[in-house]
């Protein structure tokens, strides 16, 4: 595990609020972005996008990809006073983050020297939860990379119904994340089209004279969509991290989109999670 450490370092994963911007919420602070009339400056974020604010009026900006904020001064907009002038705050926030910056206009037309590309460092960013431990989507694709990299063993837990397999191959935790590596098998000469795959906590014994509790978890994350399944399919799930009784398991819940849909449950025990591999 530690080239995937040193793997994951390369990636930028964010440790908590160490490196984060201290800025004390002043603009002076912040890191500068010049901009000119006749250059257009692309920041990247290491994960998608979800808010951006600009505070001048005098600075287009726009979202052409998930993951980049494209900046352009407006022509029409600078005067010879405004050149080398402040223009203000432009804020960008992802999934985990926020990050700032201080905008100036540059007195040339195009400013050879100021950078077109900048990459959104962890340096940059200040926390938006209190976990520990914080992963954007881009380090979760990385991670599952490496999880498909290793080929399948004897699953943890298998179901087998209606000529449909469903394996857990494996369970990792990093941090406060839960990374579960499924497989689904089609032995059938009919193709298996999937409505839902569900997760849920429940008892693990339910009797007639009992109350079903049942709690519904939603993944944050997926490695690939959950499409036609012909043959194979291998995927990865992510979930916070979970703690439940003994008396409880984890039900994950496939279900067919057909109206006699065929339905596979498979029950992962709290002995399993407490067993995952490190990433």
């Amino acid at each position: 595990m530690k080239n995937l450490f040193v793997l994951l370092a390369c990636f930028g994963v964010f440790l908590g609020p160490l490196g984060a911007q201290e800025t004390n919420g002043q603009l002076i602070n912040l890191k500068t972005l010049k901009l000119s009339k006749k250059n257009t400056v692309h920041v990247i974020s290491p994960e998608p996008i979800r808010y951006v604010d600009i505070s001048s009026q005098k600075i287009a900006g726009d979202i052409p990809m998930e993951n980049v904020l494209r900046l352009k001064v407006k022509s029409d907009s600078l005067n010879k006073e405004d050149l080398e002038s402040e223009l203000g705050s432009i804020t960008v926030a992802g999934d985990n983050y926020m990050a700032q910056f201080r905008a100036v206009a540059s007195n040339d037309d195009i400013e050879l020297l100021a950078p077109v590309r900048y990459e959104i460092a962890p340096s940059d960013m200040v926390p938006l939860e209190s976990s520990d431990f914080m992963l954007s989507r881009s380090q979760m694709k990385t991670l599952s990379y490496h999880l498909l990299s290793v080929p399948n063993k004897k699953p943890r837990r298998k179901e087998e119904k209606y000529g449909i397999g469903m394996y857990l191959n494996s369970i990792s935790t990093i941090g406060d994340f839960i990374f579960l590596d499924m497989s689904f098998v089609n032995k059938t000469n009919l193709s298996f089209r999937p409505d839902q795959l569900r997760f849920f906590i429940e008892d693990k014994k339910i009797t007639k004279a009992t109350n079903v509790q049942s709690v519904e978890i939603d993944p944050i994350w997926q490695f690939h969509p959950f499409d036609l399944i012909k043959k194979k399919n291998r995927n990865i799930y992510v979930l916070k991290k979970i703690t439940f009784p003994g008396t409880k398991v984890l039900r994950i819940n496939l279900t067919e989109k057909q109206i006699s849909g065929r339905t596979i449950d498979l029950k992962v025990r709290y002995n399993d999670i407490l067993n995952a591999n490190s990433l």
